[in-house]
C-alpha cells in the first residue's frame, strides 16, 4: 500500500503532462485550420488582374450601309473660248455657227483650231454624237490639215457672220420629226463668209446647222445650254 501511495503522485504528474501536451496539439491544429481558411486558393490567385479596356462600337450584323447620291445633272462643263453662258439656245447656236467658220492661219495651227471647236462640242452619254462626226463636219467647212498648212503660208484668215436663221418648228424637218427630248434644239443659219489671204479676198454664203442641248434635258449642263452637234455637209443640213 505504501508503494501504491508513492506511485500516485507520479501518475498524477504524468496525467497532467499528457493533458497539457494534448491541449497544445489541439490548439496548434485549430490555429492551422484558421490560417488555411484565410489563404486564397491556387486557382483564384492564378487569375490575372483585370485590365481596363476601351469599348468599340458594335457594327450591325448586315455590315455598314452606304447611301448612293445620284446627281440629276451632268458635272458642269467648262465654257469654251467665246462660248456664251446662256440658256438662250438661239444665242448659243448663232455664236457656235460663226465660230465654226472663223479661223486665223496666221496665229493658229490646224490642231489649235480643231481643239477650239472640240471644246464647244459636248459629247452625249449615249454616244449619239461622236467626235468622228465632228471631224468629218469640220473638214466639210473646207479646212483639212493639208489645206490649212497652205493657208498658213498665205497668211490667210476667215470671218463669218449670220445672214438668216431658222430654229425648231421653223424647220420643216423638225416639224416632221420633232426633237427626241425636251431641251434639244436645232437651228440652221446662212452665213456670209469672207476669206482673206495675200492674193486677195473671197466672199460666199454657206448654210450650217447647229444642235443645242439646254435644261430641262438631264444631259445638259444644269444652268446653261451646250452645243452637241453641227452639220456643214450638204446631206446633213436641216431645212
Amino acid at each position: 500500500m505504501h508503494a501504491i501511495a508513492e506511485l500516485m503522485p507520479y501518475v498524477a504528474r504524468r496525467r497532467r503532462l499528457w493533458l497539457s501536451l494534448l491541449v497544445t496539439v489541439v490548439l496548434v491544429a485549430a490555429i492551422a485550420v484558421v490560417f488555411a481558411a484565410r489563404t486564397p486558393s491556387p486557382a483564384k490567385s492564378a487569375l490575372p488582374a483585370p485590365t481596363a479596356t476601351t469599348a468599340s462600337p458594335k457594327m450591325p450584323a448586315s455590315g455598314p450601309s452606304f447611301v448612293a447620291v445620284v446627281p440629276s445633272q451632268k458635272p458642269e462643263l467648262p465654257l469654251a473660248t467665246n462660248e456664251p453662258n446662256t440658256t438662250n439656245y438661239r444665242m448659243l447656236a448663232q455664236a457656235a455657227a460663226e465660230a465654226i467658220y472663223t479661223w486665223d492661219a496666221r496665229s493658229s495651227t490646224y490642231s489649235e483650231v480643231y481643239e477650239r471647236l472640240r471644246s464647244w462640242w459636248d459629247v452625249l452619254p449615249d454616244g449619239s454624237n461622236p467626235l468622228t462626226v465632228m471631224a468629218q463636219e469640220f473638214q466639210a467647212t473646207g479646212v483639212t490639215p493639208a489645206s490649212f498648212a497652205a493657208l498658213s503660208g498665205m497668211h490667210a484668215y476667215r470671218t463669218a457672220s449670220v445672214s438668216t436663221s431658222s430654229c425648231d418648228e421653223q424647220l420643216t424637218q423638225v416639224q416632221q420629226q420633232p426633237a427626241p427630248w425636251a431641251g434639244l434644239h436645232a437651228c440652221t443659219f446662212t452665213l456670209k463668209v469672207e476669206e482673206h489671204q495675200t492674193g486677195g479676198k473671197n466672199a460666199y454664203t454657206v448654210p450650217v446647222s447647229v444642235m443645242v442641248n439646254c435644261p430641262p434635258a438631264s444631259t445638259a449642263p444644269a444652268d446653261r445650254c451646250a452645243m452637241v452637234a453641227f452639220y456643214a455637209s450638204a446631206d446633213r443640213i436641216v431645212y
